[in-house]
């Protein structure tokens, strides 16, 4: 009989057990859904804020390219009223002060632009050099070859970067007198055949 009885203790023990398992699981699942939605809910929030600040910073970004240019723009604005001061007809008759205005409009926007970052590139006499430079013809002059004999549009650079190279005229290396010769000679040469 304590056979029995221990059987049965044993039994209602693993009865006990599988009950308190199936709870325990039933208790882990409805944890984990609680989890799962909480999680959910977190990476939804998430998703909007990032979502927002992306909005943000695109909007802000457009702002301050749309009036980054506002303060350059006002110094521009005191230019132009120098350059329409100067080209009231009163001024006009007064040839030494109009010069001496334009001259000094010159250096208020050439300042202007130094304070940007913008420098004009020196080219006159010096070596080309296709990262400064835009060659537009090729002509015989007394400098050596590949020297820069006439600038034709100013280049500049902004904060060390070339916004716009030199276009330039550049020496082939040919005096002028010897680029004539040749010329004569290639006339004669046509006129005999």
């Amino acid at each position: 009989m304590t056979k029995k009885k221990t059987d049965k203790k044993q039994e209602e023990k693993q009865e006990d057990k599988k009950q308190k398992k199936v709870l325990t699981l039933e208790e882990k699942y409805l944890d984990l859904l609680a989890e799962n939605a909480e999680l959910k809910d977190k990476w939804v929030r998430n998703a909007a804020e990032f979502e927002n600040f992306r909005r943000r910073t695109i909007s802000e970004k457009s702002d301050w390219i749309k009036n980054a240019t506002e303060r350059i723009v006002l110094e521009l604005c005191d230019v132009v009223d120098n350059f329409e001061r100067a080209v009231h007809p009163e001024v006009e008759k007064n040839r030494e002060s109009f010069e001496k205005g334009i001259e000094l409009i010159f250096q208020q926007l050439d300042g202007v632009l130094k304070k940007e970052g913008v420098e004009k590139i020196e080219a006159l006499g010096e070596e080309f050099d296709p990262q400064f430079h835009e060659a537009l013809a090729h002509i015989p002059s007394e400098l050596e070859d590949n020297k820069i004999v006439a600038v034709i549009q100013n280049g500049y650079t902004m904060n060390s970067k070339v916004i716009r190279p030199s276009r330039v005229a550049v020496s082939n290396g040919e005096k002028p007198e010897e680029a004539k010769l040749e010329i004569k000679k290639e006339k004669k040469k046509k006129n005999k055949v």
